[in-house]
């Protein structure tokens, strides 16, 4: 499985730790210093079967420079797309892949059913 975080990131710490505490193997990988690309993120996408607002870090500091919130809804998904494959910053994390499922942020009870 490849596990994308930002380490910094109190909830990416606490996914690893959990990944950790119940002997998942994985590869780790920094989304800042290592953005998805527009490919991976579209094929992410297919498999998660979640909106594509939901790969979007909503709370971060640069989707709030960039006012994300107003102009996403008249963006085109290749926009979308596009925007989220330029900064590993915009995405939300931590993502979890395998190799038909994807998990966008962490949460305990949605991870242990995966």
């Amino acid at each position: 499985m490849l596990f994308l975080e930002y380490p910094k990131c109190t909830t990416c710490k606490k996914a690893k730790k959990w990944l950790d505490d119940n002997k998942v193997k994985y590869t780790d990988r920094n989304i800042a210093e290592d953005n998805p690309t527009l490919a991976e993120l579209k094929e992410w996408f297919a498999k998660s079967g979640l909106p594509l607002k939901k790969f979007f870090n909503t709370s971060g500091l640069k989707y709030k420079e960039l006012n994300l919130k107003d102009k996403l809804p008249g963006m085109s998904e290749d926009e979308q797309f596009k925007l989220l494959a330029s900064d590993g910053m915009l995405v939300k994390r931590p993502i979890l892949i395998e190799s038909k499922k994807v998990l966008v942020g962490f949460k305990e009870e949605e991870w242990a059913n995966f």
